[in-house]
């Protein structure tokens, strides 16, 4: 018989979020044990629910959301999308630089597979939400990994990202608020970059889904405020986690910058959203009402909102534990813990991550999966209640007090 087996394409491409882990987890729930899942930043399954309006102007708007729309997306959202960045400062953006997608991940994977001929690179910062990394390898494309610095708040490190721009550098990706650090980054660790891109010819690929998820008076700064008129900024954004509707997949990407520099890359753009037909019409339809309706997610991220108090506690708790340090996350739904090697010499983060889950039936994400350089940290989401983040501290910690891999 025939033996059918995936491309060569995918040999290089890693997605490990959904991986292994997940799978021994799923088959511990088969067997009736209960999960307490701390890897995936899904915020419906820990009781964050849409914004009703948001759900009535959808389910108002189905009669007429059956057949295809536009392939960038539906009129009045796009608008809403344009008029959000202008209320940003962002001038230069109009509606017909505006994509729809089923979600960000489509438009990253779309974005880069327009642009990419095999061996070309793009600078992605380790560590990185690992789509961008598996994108670009999809694409045939080479991720160049540049560093953010867990001394100086999770920044990427300028020097290190010049370091390794080559005549084969395309373009640099930005995760701000950062996945899975939770690092926000201030205006002038932003405009070093831009001021990079500008100086070498290259794209900024700006990931900005986390925008409005910021604790302590954190400012975003969006990219495309820097880039103004003379560097390609594409930017990513959607309504899947500060409006909690991520099984809903509608995201949106911007291009703004010299686009006359850039018609050809538009064209094959086109070309793909084009053969896609179109994203998810009954979701385009939230994006007017999440835009300018009233902001919800404020009242999770302040003093005495949920998403900030359940950050804190675990954030406490980590740095509790003896041989675990935590850098205090600026945004996003995200810790990104470290295992000090001294105390805890981990070979393996897959094993310890495994050795976790079978003791203490604690799903976590390890940091190699986010192509982290080192075995010695794990991602969790801040998503669970406090009572539930307590009952997951108090077992890590029981946990690390007597592993030894």
């Amino acid at each position: 018989m025939a033996e059918f087996k995936q491309s060569h394409k995918l040999h290089n491409v890693l997605y490990d979020i959904r991986g292994p882990l997940l799978e021994h987890a799923q088959r511990m729930e088969a067997a009736g044990q209960r999960i307490l899942k701390l890897n995936i930043g899904n915020p419906a399954p820990f009781g964050f629910e849409a914004p009703e309006a948001i759900l009535v102007d959808m389910m108002r708007h189905l009669p007429k959301a059956q057949g295809y729309s536009d392939s960038r997306g539906i009129f009045s959202a796009r608008t809403a999308v344009v008029q959000y960045y202008q209320s940003r400062g962002i001038q230069n953006i109009d509606v017909d630089d505006v994509y729809l997608g089923n979600g960000v991940s489509e438009l990253i994977t779309l974005s880069l597979q327009a642009l990419l001929n095999n061996g070309d690179e793009i600078l992605v910062p380790a560590p990185d939400y690992p789509l961008w990394t598996a994108s670009v390898s999809l694409a045939g494309g080479t991720a160049v990994h540049y560093l953010c610095d867990e001394d100086q708040h999770w920044w990427p490190d300028v020097e290190d990202l010049e370091s390794k721009i080559t005549d084969r550098t395309k373009g640099i990706v930005l995760i701000n608020p950062n996945n899975p650090t939770g690092a926000v980054y201030p205006e002038h660790i932003v405009k070093a970059i831009v001021d990079l891109a500008r100086k070498h010819g290259l794209i900024i690929f700006s990931d900005e889904i986390y925008e409005k998820i910021l604790y302590d008076e954190a400012v975003h700064v969006n990219s495309a405020t820097i880039t103004g008129e003379d560097v390609l900024c594409l930017t990513f954004s959607g309504l899947s986690k500060a409006y909690r509707i991520a099984g809903y997949r509608s995201g949106w990407m911007a291009i703004s910058g010299p686009k006359h520099e850039a018609l050809d890359y538009i064209e094959g753009i086109n070309l793909l959203a084009n053969m896609r037909l179109c994203a998810n019409v009954p979701a385009q339809h939230a994006i007017q009402t999440a835009l300018g309706g009233y902001q919800s997610i404020n009242d999770l991220i302040l003093p005495g909102g949920r998403l900030k108090a359940q950050r804190d506690l675990a954030h406490k708790m980590l740095n509790d534990i003896p041989g675990v340090s935590c850098e205090l996350s600026m945004g996003a739904l995200y810790l990104f813990p470290k295992l000090d090697p001294e105390v805890y010499p981990i070979a393996s983060d897959e094993q310890f991550a495994l050795d976790l889950l079978k003791q203490q039936k604690i799903l976590i994400s390890v940091g190699t999966a986010f192509n982290w350089v080192r075995p010695d940290h794990f991602r969790m989401v801040t998503l669970p209640n406090v009572d539930d983040i307590e009952d997951a501290m108090v077992r890590l910690a029981e946990f690390l007090s007597t592993y030894k891999q």
